[in-house]
């Protein structure tokens, strides 16, 4: 079970190819007593599009838990935070090591992560196949 990361949620809507469930993501703060005097805490609704099983009987309304395995999360950590300050770092050292002014170096690098998020929005739908959620009563 540890394994696993879980999300409440509710079905929005339902269609013969997709299953949509709404989920609230709650920062860490937010049960916190004084959250309505310092202003960090924040949630935010999310929509999880996930594929559509003929034998699923949920209705719109249902409360759901979404279950994802963690090793999917912590690959989408790595790919989302870790290989950009990698990126970054590895340009702004490169650069300035080379001789190049410090604006050029940091301008080239955030061009760099840029193009490295460009890519991954390219590749949106080939990741979307990866990072599949699974629904649990």
């Amino acid at each position: 079970m540890s394994g696993e990361v879980f999300h409440k949620g509710r079905v929005v809507s339902i269609t013969p190819e997709l299953t949509t469930v709404e989920i609230v993501s709650e920062a860490a703060c937010s049960s916190c007593h004084a959250k309505g005097l310092c202003g960090l805490g924040e949630s935010k609704t999310k929509a999880v599009q996930l594929p559509a099983s003929p034998w699923d009987d949920y209705k719109v309304g249902d409360e759901v838990t979404l279950v994802l395995k963690a090793s999917m999360g912590h690959k989408a950590v790595w790919v989302a935070y870790v290989i950009p300050l990698f990126i970054l770092m590895a340009g702004i050292l490169a650069l300035l090591s080379f001789g190049a002014d410090e604006l050029v170096s940091g301008l080239c690098s955030i061009l760099a992560v840029a193009v490295y998020y460009f890519v991954i929005w390219l590749l949106r739908d080939r990741l979307k196949n990866e990072y599949i959620f699974n629904i649990k009563r």
